[in-house]
C-alpha cells in the first residue's frame, strides 16, 4: 500500500497548523518512519469533529475515527471522538518544521504559514468568549511563557490583534502550577479576530464561539447581522443561538 500523496494541499496544511495550536497533534510513532495527524473532541462537539474529518480526506484511511471511552488512556471529561490520519511523508515534513526533539516548538518560521482558516480552527478548538460576553481567551496552557510571547507578537504584527499574557494557577497533586493564557481584553480586538475567522465557521453548533453579547438591543442586532453576513448562516439561526447564550449568563437574565 502506498502512502501517497507526498504533499499537502494548502487547505489541509492550514487546518493542521491551526489544530496543533489547539486540540490536534502531529506524532512520529515508532516503528513508523512517517508522522500522523490526530485530534479529539467531546461527543458534544461531534458536528465540529465530523466537519474536520471531512476536510481531511486526502490524508485519511477508510477507518480513521473511533470513540474513546472515559476509561481509555488519558480519557477524561466524558467520551471523546478521535481521528487519526495515515502515516505520510508530507506529514513528516510538517512535523519536522513544527517540532524539535519530539516536542512542538513555536517559531515564526511556521506561524507565518497560518491562514484565516488556521486561526478559525485554533479559536474553535481553544478559544472562548468570557467576562461580559465581549472579551476572549485562548487556552494556551500547554505552551511555555516564551512561546506565548512569540504567539502574542505574531498576532499583533501579522493580524493587528492585541493580546496580553495572563497567569492561571492550578493545583495538581497538592502542588500549585502556573500556566499562561492569551487574553483578548477588549471588544474591539475580539471583533477583529472574529471578523477574520467568521467566513470559516461552517458548523452551526459552533456559533456560540463567535457571538458577542450586548445589553443594548441595537448593538446586539448589529453583531448578529455581521455574524450572519460573514458566516452565511441566517440571522434567524444566529439570533436563536444568541438568545440561548444570553439565557445562560446571569448578566443578561431578566
Amino acid at each position: 500500500m502506498t502512502n501517497t500523496p507526498s504533499f499537502l494541499s494548502d487547505h489541509i496544511q492550514a487546518l493542521i497548523l491551526g489544530s496543533i495550536l489547539g486540540d490536534g497533534s502531529l506524532r512520529l510513532h515508532k516503528p513508523y518512519k512517517n508522522a500522523r495527524f490526530s485530534f479529539r473532541h467531546s461527543v458534544k462537539q461531534q458536528d465540529y469533529f465530523h466537519w474536520k474529518v471531512r476536510q481531511l480526506k486526502e490524508i485519511s484511511s477508510e477507518k480513521n475515527t473511533w470513540l474513546q471511552g472515559v476509561n481509555g488512556r488519558d480519557g477524561y471529561g466524558g467520551e471523546k471522538l478521535r481521528y487519526q490520519s495515515r502515516a505520510l511523508e508530507s506529514l513528516t515534513e510538517l512535523y519536522h518544521l513544527t517540532h524539535q526533539k519530539n516536542q512542538m516548538v513555536i517559531r515564526r518560521k511556521w506561524l507565518n504559514l497560518l491562514t484565516p482558516l488556521s486561526l478559525a480552527v485554533w479559536w474553535l478548538d481553544d478559544g472562548s468568549i468570557i467576562t461580559n460576553g465581549r472579551r476572549g481567551v485562548l487556552c494556551t496552557d500547554s505552551f511555555s511563557h516564551e512561546a506565548q510571547k512569540l504567539l502574542k507578537q505574531y498576532l499583533e504584527k501579522v493580524w493587528n490583534i492585541s493580546v496580553s499574557i495572563g497567569k492561571i494557577r492550578r493545583y495538581r497533586e497538592s502542588k500549585e502550577v502556573t500556566y499562561y493564557r492569551l487574553w483578548i481584553r477588549s471588544s474591539e480586538q475580539l471583533q477583529k479576530l472574529l471578523r477574520i475567522i467568521l467566513p470559516y465557521v461552517q458548523v452551526e453548533s459552533m456559533l456560540p464561539k463567535v457571538i458577542l453579547l450586548y445589553s443594548d438591543s441595537q448593538l446586539q442586532q448589529r453583531w448578529i447581522s455581521e455574524v450572519s453576513k460573514f458566516s452565511g448562516f441566517s440571522e434567524t439561526v444566529v439570533e436563536k443561538y444568541a438568545t440561548a447564550k444570553k439565557a445562560k449568563w446571569k448578566r443578561f437574565r431578566k
